[in-house]
């Protein structure tokens, strides 16, 4: 606690031998993040400005790549100081703002594939009705709920945070997760309980919705034409990939935060940086080997590099 501006601070306590590997960590990390903002930002580039690509699909894939960007831009910057500093520490304030842009984001990663799901839905079932369907309007719409929603129900769960008193001034992590509810004096019925029902809403229903329609598709792809079938592999085999990817992720930040799992410091340091190091990179990597027309375009772009 620093007394003379009334600021509080957490240690955070889930780094593994700092003063000898900060500057491996650093260097790893950095290079990390800079292929995740240049990955991600050449599939948003080529949606962008490629006429062709200016369809749902295609805006919804350009969404996932702008959310890896900014969760990844709410975790790494803080790490990098982490890294070269020799205390470890963040403000309460802080930490609760990241913790609520973390989960904002995460929640939004979900909401974005189950629009993905409805858009192959549509697409796929309802070939003809698709253009009345998936109109600008609608994509526009499915877009604001994606971030709109998760962000007002974790903006509850981190003021019903922020109104409890600390008892504990140590996180077990690197950045601020679920962790944060363990620094509590008494653990609140209220939170978890709303926690639950964040949980429900912008994780398991989409998840649930997304298996639906994707069994539906398989059902009405697998009835149909050789070319349907093609068609319905190549769209959705990625969609599933990520989803599959980010729920296991989630799983375990579920598991290890909520449940505080008696995991050695260093496997709690590999298993929380597969959250911010792998996925964002899969998204670009999927995408852009399994979707065609982004394949292609990407061809194209580095090929001109090469004779540039």
């Amino acid at each position: 606690m620093d007394g003379k501006l009334n600021v509080t601070y957490i240690t955070l306590s889930g780094y593994v031998e700092m003063n000898k590997y900060r500057y491996i960590y650093f260097v790893i990390m950095f290079t990390v993040y800079i292929l995740i903002i240049c990955s991600n930002s050449t599939i948003v580039s080529l949606i962008w400005i490629h006429q062709n690509l200016h369809e749902p699909m295609y805006i919804f894939i350009a969404a996932l790549s702008l959310n890896s960007v900014l969760l990844s831009t709410n975790i790494y910057p803080k790490l990098f100081i982490d890294f070269l500093s020799e205390k470890q520490i963040i403000s309460y304030s802080a930490c609760l703002f990241q913790y609520f842009v973390y989960y904002s984001l995460a929640g939004s990663e979900f909401l974005l594939l189950s629009a993905m799901a409805y858009d192959r839905y549509v697409s796929i079932c309802k070939p003809l009705q698709y253009p009345t369907i998936m109109r600008k309007t609608t994509v526009s719409i499915l877009l604001l709920l994606a971030w709109l929603l998760p962000a007002l129900h974790v903006m509850v769960a981190t003021t019903l945070s922020g109104n409890r008193k600390l008892c504990n001034f140590s996180l077990k992590g690197i950045f601020c997760n679920n962790s944060v509810l363990k620094l509590h004096c008494v653990s609140s019925r209220v939170l978890s309980i709303y926690g639950l029902v964040v949980l429900l809403n912008v994780a398991l229903v989409p998840v649930l919705f997304i298996l639906f329609t994707y069994t539906k598709i398989f059902i009405i792809s697998y009835r149909s034409s050789r070319d349907v079938r093609k068609k319905a592999a190549q769209t959705c085999l990625p969609h599933l990939l990520v989803l599959i990817s980010f729920s296991c992720l989630c799983t375990y930040d579920i598991i290890i935060a909520r449940l505080e799992s008696d995991f050695p410091r260093t496997v709690r340091l590999i298993m929380t940086l597969q959250m911010v190091l792998y996925h964002p990179l899969f998204n670009p990597i999927i995408y852009g080997l399994k979707m065609k027309e982004i394949s292609k375009h990407l061809k194209r772009l580095f090929c001109q590099v090469k004779q540039g």
